[in-house]
Formats: structure tokens, sequence, C-alpha cells
């Protein structure tokens, strides 16, 4: 199995996102041995917000796009191919102000690419990015799997939505929560893996 873990908190050895990852990474390896893993950490190289060159090269055959294009899709074209060797993607997502962060947005915006991971059809769009497994290790300091504060989760439901596009439906969500409660901290990161299915 190849496995890719997508880092989008800044936050290093204090993030539970990355924690949470990490721990969902040793159980795929712990049943799958021998996997291989590539981490991909958007915080260290951070993809660039898509600007109008970035469309204009996304939108031009490749054949013909100028020495500037061919500079502009660069990323896009290696995160796509990170994505396609991937049997199962593991992506961690912090809660911030109730979304994802931006760093994690903007790689949206790269692998989301009209004719290469998804394409309009006579019966409606068709993501091209098929046969894969993902894992959302999402994490947040307040509770919102549930509860009063569940509708103003943006980041479960939005990769849900964005990643189905793309073609990869068999999306989990897996979640620590409830960090910033003292009483609930000490547990959440085990209660978040113990949750797992893998």
């Amino acid at each position: 199995m190849n496995i890719l873990h997508i880092i989008s908190s800044p936050r290093k050895g204090e993030s539970y996102s990355i924690k949470l990852g990490n721990g969902l990474v040793e159980k795929l390896q712990a049943t799958n041995p021998g996997s291989t893993v590539k981490v991909h950490d958007l915080t260290n190289k951070p993809f660039p917000h898509v600007e109008e060159a970035h469309l204009q090269s996304f939108f031009t055959p490749a054949e013909s796009r100028t020495p500037e294009q061919q500079e502009a899709v660069r990323h896009s074209d290696e995160a796509i191919a990170e994505i396609m060797a991937a049997d199962t993607i593991v992506i961690g997502a912090p809660l911030y102000n109730f979304g994802i962060p931006s760093t994690l947005k903007a790689w949206v915006d790269h692998i989301a690419r009209a004719g290469v991971t998804f394409r309009y059809t006579a019966d409606g769009p068709e993501g091209l990015v098929k046969g894969k497994k993902v894992y959302v290790a999402m994490s947040s300091g307040g509770i919102y799997s549930e509860g009063p504060t569940a509708g103003y989760d943006f980041v479960a439901p939005y990769l849900k939505a964005v990643l189905g596009f793309l073609g990869m439906t068999d999306v989990t969500v897996v979640r620590v929560e409830g960090t910033a409660f003292p009483d609930l901290q000490p547990t959440a990161l085990e209660k978040g893996l113990a949750s797992a299915n893998i």
C-alpha cells in the first residue's frame, strides 16, 4: 500500500491533527506491512494561492504552455501525481475558525482541475480520482461531532464534498476533539484513535 499523509497544521509537535494523522498512518502500516509512506507538509512549502497565472496554465494544453505557465502549473501537477500514486490518503485537518487552514484550501484548489481530476459529461460532473481510501484526521478544541455546535463544522462536510466531487467517495472522518477542555483533553487523542476502524 502507498500511503500519502497530508499535513496542514503549522503547530508541529503540538498539533493534534498531526498526532492523529501519524497514529492513523501507524495503524495502516500495522495492518498493511511493507507499506510506503510519503509525507507532504503543506506548511513547509505552502502552495501558492491560485492566481490568474495558475488558472491560465490549468486551461492551456501542456504542449502550448509558456515557460512561465509550466512553472505555474508545477505545484498542481506534482500534487495530483502524489494523489494518483497513493492507495490511501490521510489528510490532517485542524478546525480553524470553523473551516480548514488556508494551506489546505490552497492544496485543494491545485488538485481540483477540470479535465484532470474531474470532467463534465452529458450526465453531469464525473470525478476522475477513483479507488482511493481517504481518512480525514480532524482536530478541534471544541466538540463539533454532535450537539449545539455541530452546525459550525465546515471541515468534514466540505472535505467530503470536494473530495467526493473528485471521485474520492470513500472518506472516513476521524476526530480528536475537545482538546480545549481540561477534562477531555487528556484522553481526546486516545479516544480519537480508538474510534478509527482500520
